[in-house]
């Protein structure tokens, strides 16, 4: 069936035939004819040459031949005898039905798309309308046109249609073909390092195409995007390519269109706003939602080649394979660093997703997930989507330094973006000067302006080589923490904080972030205060510094512990927290803080009564440490919590192998203690089953704190 396969690759689609969700309605005689008269009509005046700027000769010839139907079903209701018609005629008319809708379908698609998607599927669509066109033919061959009552001039125009119809040969526009070819030449310039002339680029864009403003080229943009998105592989032409014709889009949109004034009101909520479909509902509601389980924490798709990494979690090759390629050495979902960077096929959940997949109709192409790792490369930038993408980075930054407020707005807008994928990416624009300019935009008045240099900084800060970059502008590092403290917006306070949590990922600037004024203070206030990603952003942030032993004295003179304490009670946070504290700690000052804490003792014992394994494990391993550098009255006042008895036995045999290990030390601790035989009793069997050895084990282990972060490094 021509038009489903224009949706077969759509994503999250099942793939039945059309009549599964727009099956003809059980009518004969007259209400057949006046429905389908009724929905011709309509098709043919909501469509004209002017609404579709390619395949305007397929639809023209389309919409002629339904013009005949038209007439010929009005013919039939004029003559008065429809209420007889033979049951050949009502199973034609009942085709002609469905064929109307993958006519308005295939319509709908050519009005509603962008003009390159359109241009680059020419081929494809142009076999969409031949199809259709066989599909007429076919009908009106079986049509019994003496068994109804046509006037003559309409019996005529039948069989005319019928002989064009059979006639009728495959037809791709040469001009529109033209365009797509030069399309490609500019791809292939890009590729070899040559920037197209400007003037060449205005012709195809304005006078080829019709794209004649900045956001005629920006819709362009996000409906090529979206097909990226979208589609699971099968995509034509591929991800990689589409990467490329996206990459000089943007290029173009700021070499031909510059800077536009009214881009200044854009607001940042578009950045977020749903993607518009370009289906319509009844076709959208044949979309079904796939198993958590099935999708890939990194791209939240479904899995087609899940494999296991070195902390059992499970993703997509593709994704994980991307992750490590751009210099990750932790695991995405965990934290945890990767022991090796094997991968391992989960070929249980494949089978699962394979068995699921059919039962949906959705396909699921084994050749080409066993080969997955081998075409990684097809997935990754290509050399002309870089080139372009550092023209249009050098555009950015010129704004940057030389334009007006608004354009410098929209410049940090798209830096923001741009450096939102991509190692590649990132690198050339800090390489280009950008930070420095970022840098003087995080004082904006602009609410707008700042919330994008303060993202467009954290997605920088990704890539391990511009942290550098960031921490050694001067004053770089004073301007995220006063965005962090003073920022316009949620949103951008939110992102100081992360950026902080990236650029703490490097030793040697713990120290300096925690020294920086007002950090960690407001820090501290965003995780009591904040939106719950806020109060993960100050948290993660506050972990990281936490592993420098010269900040336990400014977290808690700047009032983190306490906060971190408040935060033990928060599901979102507490893990978190209490790996934090659980460093703190450590060092005597720190517990002597945290024992002063009304509520710490309490809250960690209700991690361990409540809390995820993780979130036990960390709440036993800061107990522990507590006894360990607190003295003998945090010692007692871990001691005297009440149910720990309990706790500690279940968390000793049912607990992660280093939580286990964490309550038999702190088992041993008891057993030191005065009445402890008494209170402790029954912990001996639980220490020996843990399998515990000898006392310097259990100390190397105490250095471990879990921590699981659900991303690394937030891209936004």
């Amino acid at each position: 069936m021509a038009t489903a396969a224009i949706f077969s690759s759509l994503r999250r689609r099942r793939s039945p035939s059309l009549e599964a969700f727009l099956a003809p309605v059980d009518l004969t005689g007259v209400a057949l004819v006046q429905t389908l008269a009724s929905i011709a009509t309509d098709l043919v005046s909501c469509f004209s040459a002017h609404s579709i700027f390619f395949q305007r000769n397929n639809s023209r010839s389309l919409i002629r031949k339904i013009q005949v139907f038209i007439v010929s079903l009005e013919c039939l209701k004029d003559s008065g005898s429809d209420s007889r018609l033979p049951s050949t005629v009502v199973l034609c008319f009942k085709e002609l039905y469905l064929l109307l809708y993958r006519s308005k379908i295939l319509l709908d698609y050519c009005a509603q798309s962008s003009k390159l998607w359109l241009l680059l599927q020419n081929h494809s669509i142009s076999g969409h309308f031949h199809d259709l066109n066989q599909e007429i033919s076919t009908l009106l061959d079986v049509f019994p046109v003496d068994d109804v009552q046509l006037s003559e001039d309409v019996r005529e125009q039948v069989l005319l249609l019928k002989n064009q119809a059979r006639k009728a040969r495959l037809y791709i526009d040469k001009k529109d073909e033209a365009l797509r070819v030069r399309f490609f030449w500019f791809l292939n310039e890009f590729e070899n390092g040559r920037i197209p002339n400007p003037v060449e680029l205005r012709l195809f864009f304005v006078e080829g195409l019709g794209i004649e403003n900045a956001k005629s080229c920006r819709d362009e943009i996000e409906f090529l995007e979206e097909q990226i998105v979208n589609h699971e592989g099968d995509i034509e032409p591929t991800a990689s390519v589409l990467n490329g014709f996206v990459a000089i889009t943007r290029y173009c949109r700021f070499l031909l269109f510059g800077f536009e004034e009214d881009e200044f009101g854009w607001k940042i909520e578009n950045l977020k706003k749903p993607r518009k479909g370009l289906i319509t509902q009844e076709i959208a509601d044949t979309f079904i939602r796939i198993p958590k389980d099935f999708c890939c924490p990194i791209s939240l798709d479904l899995m087609r080649d899940p494999v296991i990494i070195s902390t059992g979690q499970t993703y997509d090759r593709s994704s994980i394979a991307r992750w490590m390629e751009e210099g990750h050495c932790t695991c995405p979902k965990t934290g945890q660093l990767l022991a090796h960077t094997r991968l391992v096929p989960n070929r249980a959940l494949r089978n699962l997703i394979m068995q699921w997949c059919t039962a949906h109709g959705i396909p699921y192409d084994v050749e080409s997930t066993e080969a997955s790792a081998d075409s990684l490369g097809a997935a990754l930038p290509t050399k002309a989507a870089t080139e372009a993408n550092r023209a249009t980075a050098e555009l950015l930054i010129h704004q940057l330094a030389n334009g007006s407020q608004a354009a410098q707005t929209v410049a940090a807008r798209e830096i923001r973006l741009l450096a939102k994928t991509g190692k590649e990416n990132r690198a050339f624009i800090a390489e280009a000067g950008a930070i420095p300019h970022l840098r003087k935009l995080l004082s904006s008045l602009n609410p707008v302006a700042q919330e994008n240099s303060v993202t467009a900084m954290l997605n920088l800060s990704i890539y391990d080589k511009n942290r550098s970059r960031i921490i050694d502008e001067e004053g770089c590092l004073g301007s995220i923490v006063e965005v962090l403290r003073f920022g316009l917006t949620t949103e951008g306070r939110e992102n100081a904080a992360a950026t902080l949590f990236s650029l703490s990922a490097v030793h040697d600037y713990k120290k300096r972030i925690a020294d920086e004024g007002g950090a960690v203070e407001a820090l501290a206030a965003m995780l009591r205060m904040g939106t719950p990603r806020g109060k993960k952003d100050a948290v993660t942030a506050l972990f990281n510094l936490s592993t420098h032993t010269d900040n336990c004295a400014r977290m808690i003179e700047a009032g983190a512990v306490t906060a971190l304490v408040g935060a033990l009670g928060n599901e979102g946070v507490a893990e978190e927290a209490a790996g934090a504290l659980a460093l703190v700690v450590r060092q005597p000052i720190g517990a002597e803080a945290v024992g002063k804490e009304e509520m710490a003792v309490a809250g960690l014992i209700g991690m361990m009564r409540c809390g995820t394994p993780r979130g036990k494990e960390n709440a036993v391993a800061a107990l522990l440490e507590l006894c360990r550098s607190g003295g003998a009255a945090a010692t007692e006042r871990v001691v005297r919590a009440p149910a720990l008895a309990g706790l500690l036995q279940t968390l000793l045999f049912t607990g992660t192998k280093r939580a286990r290990r964490k309550a038999a030390s702190l088992a041993r601790v008891f057993q030191r203690c005065e009445n402890a035989s008494l209170h402790y009793g029954g912990l001996g069997v639980g220490y020996a089953f843990a399998g515990n050895s000898t006392t310097n084990r259990d100390s190397s282990f105490a250095n471990d704190v879990s921590v699981p972060m659900s991303i690394s490094v937030p891209v936004l």
